[in-house]
C-alpha cells in the first residue's frame, strides 16, 4: 500500500502566486516550442492560429454553476432574518446613511432584467441572511466600501455578482467592474454565476486567468478588453493593466473574493494592492467590496485600516463551524489504515449518499492516493496546482458529471467550489500553514469542511488522525472553535461509521 502522507514537507510546494506564474511561462514555453516545430518543418500545410480562450469557456465551465437544491429552495427559499436557527451577524455601518435589511429582492430596486435572472434563471425567491443586510449596503448611495465575512455556502456570491451587475452600464463598451479571485476555478465559477444572473442584461464578462497552453497568446497581441466585467487572478489582472490591455479608469466597482487570502502575506498581497491602487487613481470613487467566509485577525486589522470609511460585517468565531455539517476525527495507526478507512468503511456506506472530497497536503500526496485508490478499483479524479487548465476542466465536469464521485484534491479546491452532491469530506491530510509542523490553517479547515453541505444540505467530515503531531493540530482546531469533534470510536468498526452518518443524517 502506497504511503500518501509524508511527515516532510514537499519540497515542489508552491504558493497558488507562483503557480500560476508558473503555468503561464509554461504555456509560453510550449507554445514557441510548437511554432519552432512547425517551422523547421516543410509542412506546406497550413494550420489555425493560435487564439486565446473565447466565450465557449461559458460552455465549459458551466459545471461550475452555482445551484438551488430542490430539497431547500423553492417557495420556501434560503433562510430568512428572523431564522432562530442563523449565525448572529455583527454590522458596523459608517456614516449617516441608514440601511434597511432586504426581506424580498425587489427591495433593492434592481432593474427587471436582474429580477428576471435571479428569479427565472437562478431560481431564487428570496434574499439569505447575508444578502439582505448586505445588498442595501452595496447598492445604497453613496456606495460605501464593505468589509463583509459570511459562511460558505450562504450567498455571498449573489451579493457582490448582483453588486457588479447592478453598478454597469451595458451599452458602454469598457470594464467598469472587477472581481479578484485566488484561482481560476473560483473565477471561472464566479463568471459562470455573473453571466447566467444577468442572462436577459446584455452584460458581457471577460475571464483574466492563465491560458492553456495550446491557448497562450503573447499579451502584446491580445485585444483591449470592451467587456463591462472583468474576473480573474491577481497575477493576469496585473499584467492586462501593466500591458494596458485593461482599463482601470472607468471601474466603479472592485470585489474581492476570499479577501483573507487576497490580502494575506503569503498570498496575492502585493499583486492585490497594485491593482486597488491603481485603479483608485485612475477611477477616483470606486467601490471596494471584500468578501470571504473568514478573516484572521491579522487580515481583519489590515482590511479594516484599508478600508476606512466602509461598512463591516463579521461572523463571531464560534459560530463559523457549520451546524448541519457533522465532523469526526478517526485515529488510525499509520498511513496504510487511512487508505484502509477509506476503502472499507467510509466508502461501504459513503457512495450510497453522494460524492466525496478527500483533501490532502501536496501533489506526491494527490498521487499516492489516487494509485492506492485505482488500484483498489474505484474510480477516482484527482486536481493539484501543477495541472493546465484544460486538465483542471476536466476534471471538475467529470466530477459534476458524475463520472467519478471521488475527488482527490489539494487546497486548491478548498475555496469557494460548488458541487450540491458533495456529502462527504475526507481530511485525509489535516491542513497545516506552510513551514510549519503543527499549527493549524483554521481558515482553510473552515473552507474545506465548506465543500461538504452546502447550500443548507447536511453533511460529513472525517479527519483521519496519524501521530502526535496530527493530534495536536485537531486539539488546536477544537479549541480555536471552540468545538469538540466526537471521535469514531473503532477505526475497524463498521458500524462506528454506519452511526456516525446515521447521526449526520446522511442515512437512515
Amino acid at each position: 500500500m502506497a504511503h500518501a502522507g509524508a511527515a516532510k514537507p514537499d519540497p515542489e510546494k508552491k504558493s497558488w502566486a507562483d503557480v500560476e506564474e508558473e503555468e503561464e511561462a509554461k504555456a509560453k514555453a510550449e507554445a514557441e516550442a510548437e511554432l519552432a516545430a512547425a517551422a523547421a518543418s516543410s509542412c506546406s500545410s497550413s494550420s489555425a492560429p493560435i487564439e486565446p480562450v473565447v466565450e465557449a469557456q461559458a460552455k465549459q465551465i458551466e459545471a461550475l454553476s452555482l445551484s438551488v437544491p430542490d430539497d431547500d429552495g423553492g417557495a420556501e427559499g434560503p433562510p430568512l432574518l428572523d431564522d432562530s436557527d442563523d449565525s448572529q451577524i455583527q454590522a458596523v455601518t459608517s456614516g449617516g446613511t441608514v440601511y434597511e435589511s432586504a426581506t424580498t429582492f425587489e427591495d433593492v430596486k434592481l432593474t427587471p432584467e436582474l429580477l428576471k435572472g435571479l428569479h427565472d434563471e437562478m431560481g431564487f425567491s428570496r434574499p439569505s441572511k447575508i444578502q439582505a443586510i448586505t445588498l442595501p449596503m452595496i447598492l445604497t448611495p453613496p456606495y460605501r466600501d464593505l468589509v463583509a465575512q459570511a459562511h460558505n455556502g450562504s450567498g455571498k456570491t449573489t451579493c457582490f455578482v448582483l453588486g457588479m451587475l447592478s453598478r454597469v452600464d451595458p451599452n458602454r463598451k469598457m470594464p467598469q467592474a472587477i472581481c479578484i479571485c485566488p484561482t481560476r476555478e473560483l473565477a471561472q465559477q464566479n463568471k459562470s454565476v455573473l453571466m447566467r444572473m444577468g442572462k436577459f442584461t446584455g452584460i458581457t464578462c471577460a475571464c483574466a486567468t492563465p491560458p492553456a497552453q495550446k491557448d497562450y497568446m503573447p499579451i502584446s497581441k491580445m485585444a483591449p478588453v470592451t467587456d463591462q466585467v472583468v474576473i480573474g487572478t491577481s497575477g493576469t489582472l496585473t499584467k492586462w493593466i501593466t500591458h494596458k490591455k485593461l482599463a482601470t479608469r472607468e471601474i466603479k466597482i472592485l470585489v474581492f473574493d476570499e479577501a483573507d487570502h487576497m490580502l494575506a502575506e503569503e498570498g496575492f498581497k502585493t499583486d492585490s494592492l497594485r491593482i486597488m491602487k491603481d485603479i483608485q487613481n485612475s477611477a477616483g470613487g470606486c467601490q471596494v467590496l471584500l468578501f470571504s467566509a473568514t478573516f484572521n485577525e491579522k487580515v481583519k486589522e489590515f482590511v479594516t485600516k484599508a478600508i476606512k470609511d466602509g461598512n463591516q460585517i463579521f461572523v463571531k468565531k464560534e459560530d463559523l463551524t457549520l451546524e448541519k455539517v457533522k465532523q469526526y476525527k478517526v485515529r488510525v495507526p499509520d498511513e496504510a489504515a487511512k487508505i484502509e478507512v477509506i476503502r472499507d468503511k467510509i466508502f461501504e456506506f459513503g457512495q450510497k449518499v453522494g460524492q466525496v472530497i478527500i483533501f490532502v497536503r501536496t501533489r506526491n500526496s494527490t498521487k499516492n492516493v489516487h494509485n492506492a485508490l485505482t488500484k483498489e478499483d474505484y474510480v477516482c479524479s484527482s486536481i493539484q496546482g501543477s495541472l493546465d487548465q484544460a486538465e483542471r476542466e476536466k476534471v471538475i465536469q467529470e466530477f459534476k458529471d458524475g463520472y467519478t464521485k471521488v475527488l482527490i484534491s489539494t487546497d486548491v479546491l478548498a475555496r469557494g467550489f460548488d458541487q450540491a452532491q458533495v456529502n462527504l469530506v475526507i481530511n485525509y491530510d489535516m491542513p497545516i500553514k506552510y513551514n510549519t509542523r503543527d499549527e493549524p490553517d483554521y481558515e482553510v479547515y473552515l473552507h474545506r469542511i465548506g465543500r461538504a453541505g452546502r447550500f443548507g444540505r447536511k453533511g460529513a467530515v472525517f479527519n483521519l488522525l496519524c501521530g502526535q503531531t496530527d493530534e495536536v493540530v485537531m486539539t488546536k482546531i477544537e479549541d480555536y472553535f471552540q468545538h469538540k469533534v466526537p471521535e469514531v470510536p473503532n477505526w475497524k468498526s463498521e458500524d462506528n461509521f454506519e452511526t456516525a452518518l446515521k447521526d449526520a443524517g446522511l442515512l437512515e
